[in-house]
């Protein structure tokens, strides 16, 4: 498509959205052409900050000339209705992680996509990470080795505000819990380096705020397919938090994210491009450890502009809807396995 200028459209307009908002204002070949949301007010400010126009019904915006991609920022478990109704109107489609609550809903999604011929991408921005492609850089050039330990830490914090203004927070069934609404991203990069999952078994507990009937902390054992093995360790209960440790481990060498950062980087063979590699990141740029705003909008701003030459080029995006899926699937083991107190095998049945 020789398109110069592509139309986003915003459906929900609560905290993420002001990162989608940033990185669509940078992003090259992008505009921002209309938001709706349930609450008008919200899509009022939103536009009044970033341009476009504030849409009076959630169905308006899939009729517009103007808009070529719609970004689906509504709470997880409303995501599959909007990137349906996109999909049959022609428009592509980038969602917020996780794609959705269910596998059946996120299949119904890419069906109806495909069906469309529309591209459709997960909003896993962490991938973009310059760390994380150092390391899977690494791993392709096989200078791991044999993959021996996958692990994530996630140690955050969220006070009992964090929950109160939309009652989608507290509801596990509408897509709350650290496990589906903090960890994922750090679940999805585990797969996304490693590989997939063949079992799962976790323990979920409520240590810090009783006012919700949910989890917020996690730990979880993974066996990778890879024969691999990681632990995932995730809360929003630990103040005042502290920013998150991917941790790699191969038979000839170690490679450790903090934050954003590279912290370490140690292999037996030594390349030339590694000093380089050990100076990625800075401790200045949040995480979302503290604070759920904690966090820059520059990834964003990468994958709307990967989405806009996936459009262009006619090539799926880098993050695409099965990728998500196999993510999705991994934490939903990981709730079957605690809610059952049993290993749970996957793929799941």
């Amino acid at each position: 498509m020789e398109k110069k200028v592509f139309g986003f459209g915003v459906i929900g307009c609560g905290l993420v959205s002001q990162f989608h908002g940033k990185a669509i204002q940078a992003a090259s070949g992008a505009r921002l052409a209309a938001a709706v949301d349930m609450v008008p007010e919200r899509a009022e400010e939103f536009v009044g900050t970033y341009c476009g126009e504030a849409l009076d019904s959630m169905d308006a915006i899939f009729a517009r000339d103007d808009v070529d991609v719609i970004n689906v920022l509504t709470p997880n478990a409303y995501h599959e209705e909007y990137v349906v109704k996109a999909a049959q109107a022609g428009k592509h489609v980038l969602v917020e992680k996780p794609p959705e609550m269910t596998l059946e809903k996120v299949d119904r999604m890419i069906a109806a996509c495909e069906q469309a011929g529309v591209q459709f991408g997960i909003v896993l921005q962490c991938r973009f990470r310059k760390a994380i492609e150092a390391i899977k850089h690494a791993m392709d050039e096989g200078r791991f080795g044999r993959l021996l330990h996958g692990d994530a830490y996630m140690k955050w914090f969220r006070s009992k505000e964090y929950y109160a203004p939309d009652t989608w927070r507290s509801s596990r069934e509408q897509g709350a819990g650290v496990t589906i609404q903090h960890a994922f991203h750090y679940i999805d990069l585990l797969h996304h380096l490693m590989g997939p999952v063949k079992q799962v078994q976790a323990r979920m507990s409520n240590l810090a705020h009783p006012e919700v009937t949910l989890e917020d902390t996690v730990i979880a054992i993974l066996d990778y397919a890879n024969g691999a093995q990681g632990i995932v360790e995730a809360s929003t209960a630990l103040y005042p938090g502290t920013d998150i440790r991917i941790e790699i481990n191969g038979e000839n060498g170690t490679a450790i994210m903090q934050g954003e950062r590279i912290i370490e980087w140690a292999f037996r063979e030594e390349k030339a491009e590694d000093e380089a590699i050990r100076k990625i990141g800075s401790e200045s740029i949040g995480t979302a450890a503290t604070g759920a705003a904690d966090f820059a909008y520059f990834e964003h701003q990468y994958l709307i502009e990967d989405m806009i030459t996936a459009i262009r080029e006619d090539r799926p995006p880098r993050i695409t809807a099965h990728d998500g899926r196999g993510s999705l699937e991994i934490a939903l083991a990981m709730y079957r396995s605690a809610d059952e107190g049993k290993v749970v095998e996957l793929p799941l049945k």
